[in-house]
Formats: structure tokens, C-alpha cells, sequence
């Protein structure tokens, strides 16, 4: 697929720093500190991942620290009180961890991070062993793929599939990952099946559309992402 990032092993950091259950609290801020992360996978055994301690998760004891009586009353859930009290990576943690696979897709992976409010996501094998991490920003690098790559692939994959009579007079465009289809065609009903195939494609931020009619030759964008700018 042209370098395309399409899953998960394609983004992720392998060098991870991680911790066991017995990290004492002030070990896991240092770790924080040292590799510049807000949050680390809690480990047991060859690397199974056991849970994941955060940034988040350390704060209730810096609430207490402050004031006391004042946050104990704030901090109404049961968690967070236990959490104020904790003193390592086991006490700590939020178990059982939100972990992915390293064959799952990116679009899976940030699915996963949004519906679960995190920031990254520790990446697991078969048996649960740490083989991993993947961040907000890995999954950002999709976007980074460069125009004739996803171009090429709207060709192949799309175009031709779509529109096999059309796709010599068919051509693809891409600026700054928005796709452009521009030239004539046959069927517009297929309009909308490529515009979802075409925002479908690993690093596309848009797409739009400039076909005309085989028929007509009346030449116009038309379809999902035609602007009324381009009718000029």
C-alpha cells in the first residue's frame, strides 16, 4: 500500500519505559519525568500489562497534600479517595488497562483512545505481553503520507475499481492530502461511494470533485465535497 500506516505496529514507539505493581510513587513521577510521558503500562511476569498509571491518577495525593479537609470532600469517588492513599504503581492504577493490538488499524486505535478519554494506548500480543506504545501523535502521522502516495492509491484501489470505462479520463489530484476527482464520467451515482472510498484512504483530509457527463459535457464539480467556488 505504498507505505501506507495502516495499522498499529506501522506508528508505534517500541521502546517503552514501563513499571511493576511495586513502584513506589515517587519512582513512577521520576520515570514520568525521565522519558517525558503522562502516563506508563504497569507490568507483571514476562510483561503482561496489568493496568496503566497516569498522570491523573497521581494527582489526588497532591490535592490532599495541599488541603486535606477541604479536598477530601472534593474527592467524591471512591477511587480517587483510595488513589490519595496510594503509595505504588498498584494502588494506583487503572485496571484492567485499555490495550490494543499490533495488527489493529490506526482507525481502531484512535477509536479506542476516544471512547476511552486517553492519550495512549499500551500495544499487546495475543497473550497480553507488552510489545509497545501508541500515542495521539502516532496516530497523527497518517496525515504526514506524502500526495503521489495517496494519489497513487485513489488510482489503483478507487478509480479504476469504480469507474474501469471512465478512469483514463478520470484523474486524481492531491494538495496537502485533499484529493481532487476531475474529469468525465458516466455513472454520478457512484459519486458518493467514492467520496466515502476516497475519505476512507489513510492521510486523506478531504475530498472533492470536478466530473462531468459523459453525455452532456456539461463540465461542473459535482457530488459530496464540490464547492460552490468551483463552479465559477
Amino acid at each position: 500500500m505504498y507505505g501506507t500506516p495502516n495499522v498499529v505496529s506501522d506508528v508505534m514507539t517500541q521502546t517503552v519505559a514501563a513499571i511493576g505493581r511495586r513502584a513506589p510513587f515517587k519512582e513512577i513521577v521520576q520515570l514520568m519525568q525521565d522519558w517525558q510521558v503522562s502516563a506508563l503500562p504497569v507490568i507483571e511476569g514476562e510483561g503482561r500489562v496489568v493496568g496503566v498509571v497516569s498522570e491523573a491518577d497521581l494527582l489526588p495525593k497532591e490535592e490532599l497534600r495541599d488541603d486535606p479537609d477541604a479536598a477530601y470532600l472534593q474527592l467524591r469517588q471512591p477511587v480517587d479517595v483510595a488513589k490519595a492513599g496510594g503509595m505504588t504503581a498498584g494502588d494506583l492504577m487503572s485496571s484492567p488497562a485499555l490495550t490494543v493490538r499490533a495488527s489493529a488499524t490506526v482507525a481502531e486505535a484512535a477509536r479506542i483512545m476516544a471512547q476511552g478519554g486517553v492519550k495512549r494506548l499500551p500495544v499487546v500480543d495475543g497473550s497480553g505481553l507488552l510489545q509497545g506504545i501508541v500515542s495521539r501523535a502516532d496516530l497523527l502521522k497518517v496525515f504526514l503520507r506524502d500526495d503521489e502516495d495517496i494519489a497513487e492509491e485513489v488510482r489503483r484501489e478507487i478509480v479504476a475499481y469504480l469507474f474501469p470505462l471512465s478512469s483514463s479520463t478520470v484523474q486524481v489530484e492531491v494538495d496537502d492530502a485533499v484529493v481532487t476527482l476531475a474529469g468525465r464520467m458516466r455513472d454520478r451515482a457512484l459519486v458518493p461511494v467514492a467520496a466515502r472510498l476516497v475519505r476512507a484512504v489513510e492521510g486523506v483530509v478531504d475530498v472533492r470533485f470536478d466530473l462531468a457527463h459523459d453525455e452532456h459535457g456539461a463540465r461542473g464539480p459535482v457530488g459530496p465535497g464540490a464547492h460552490p467556488a468551483d463552479r465559477s
